[in-house]
């Protein structure tokens, strides 16, 4: 009798053993598996449909977040439509194989910042010249980086007073269009804010705006039921840590991190090197996204470092940390043709390896074998 207690006394040892040892080893799954990319032009809309269901949803990509721009033939400003456009149709065919994987859409429209690119003027600037935050700045025929102007992307004017009406009816559109509760204003590299030749932004202090209209973007999607999305470089102290001037701010706005609502999900990118900043994002209260884009080592670090945090975290920090997102800066096209290339291509350690196409099957790959641990 002796003998058999001692035996049901080691199995029932044995079981919370392994209970406890299964426990620490089992990962659970990252909230967010996104994919960020410029939305298709209207020609292409059936062949990444086709994407979207034979190769983003197998892969587990639970959020897309589309550049739309002024891709979208808007109802409520047709002026600052593009000349081709997406129909309400073509939206509706994303929507549609969204819906039938569960994978959340956000609609992205550059706010702020990102007005310009290169020696082009962006839509809203060229229909409304007067919400330009620098007009004195002229867009040169031959742009170069840098020039004496500090121009990299025009920015428009947080305190015009006109500015708002027009870009939060695109937003409202876009949002209905896209049946989301989520739209993505963008706000990376501002580097034109509280200029000292704008009338009304003058002497004020550029975090106070920047943070002005993050708030004021945000209050107007919440009273709604729709929440902000936005890239975290301005939010982060490019001197202090040492980041620098692209994936960080050296003009001040970083102090804006303190004067935002807490509910504005942040996706922070960094490109080169696989920062620790979605720590600093968490420990201030933000759900935060690690963003890769070409260098596949900096994407599989960020991956296993989302799974990190979540495991080893506090119970009122892990769940900010919300997982990844692979960011493609070129057309839609070109990436689906890229990642065909590769998948063909029988030794693939030959092929350029400094692709996003690249950086995107190895994250996957990654999160797929974390996950099933």
């Amino acid at each position: 009798m002796k003998k058999f207690k001692r035996i049901v006394l080691l199995l029932g040892m044995l079981f919370l053993f392994q209970s406890a040892y299964t426990q620490e080893i089992v990962k659970v799954d990252l909230p967010v598996r996104g994919f960020a990319i410029a939305a298709p032009q209207k020609s292409d809309v059936d062949r990444f449909v086709s994407f979207m269901d034979e190769v983003l949803a197998p892969r587990g990509v639970n959020v897309l977040i589309l550049r739309v721009d002024y891709n979208y033939e808007f109802k409520s400003h047709p002026e600052l439509r593009n000349k081709v456009t997406l129909s309400e149709g073509d939206v509706k065919k994303i929507v549609a194989v969204a819906r039938k994987h569960g994978m959340k859409l956000v609609p992205q429209i550059n706010l702020l910042g990102h007005q310009s690119w290169a020696g082009s003027l962006g839509n809203l600037l060229k229909v409304y010249p007067e919400f330009d935050e620098t007009p004195q700045v002229q867009i040169p025929v031959d742009y170069k980086w840098p020039n004496e102007d500090g121009l990299y992307c025009k920015s428009y004017c947080p305190l015009h007073p006109d500015v708002h009406e027009v870009v939060f009816d695109l937003m409202d559109e876009i949002v209905e269009v896209f049946e989301t509760d989520a739209f993505h204003a963008g706000m990376d590299e501002v580097f034109y804010i509280a200029d000292d030749k704008c009338p009304r932004c003058s002497g004020r202090d550029a975090a106070e705006l920047f943070a002005g209209e993050v708030s004021k973007i945000r209050n107007h999607l919440q009273v709604q039921g729709k929440k902000l999305w936005m890239w975290g470089d301005r939010l982060i102290d490019g001197k202090t840590t040492g980041i620098g001037m692209w994936e960080a701010s050296m003009n001040n706005t970083y102090r804006a991190i303190d004067m935002i609502p807490k509910d504005v999900v942040i996706c922070d990118w960094h490109y080169e090197r696989p920062d620790q900043t979605p720590v600093m994002f968490a420990m201030k209260g933000f759900d935060v996204i690690s963003c890769a884009w070409k260098t596949p080592q900096v994407g599989v670090q960020q991956v296993k470092d989302m799974f990190r945090w979540r495991e080893f975290q506090t119970e009122a920090m892990k769940d900010r940390f919300q997982g990844v997102i692979l960011t493609v800066w070129s057309g839609a096209a070109g990436f689906i043709d890229g990642l065909e290339n590769y998948m063909a291509a029988e030794d693939k350690s030959k092929q350029e390896q400094s692709q996003p196409w690249v950086t995107f099957v190895q994250m996957f790959d990654t999160i797929d074998k974390i996950s099933t641990k």
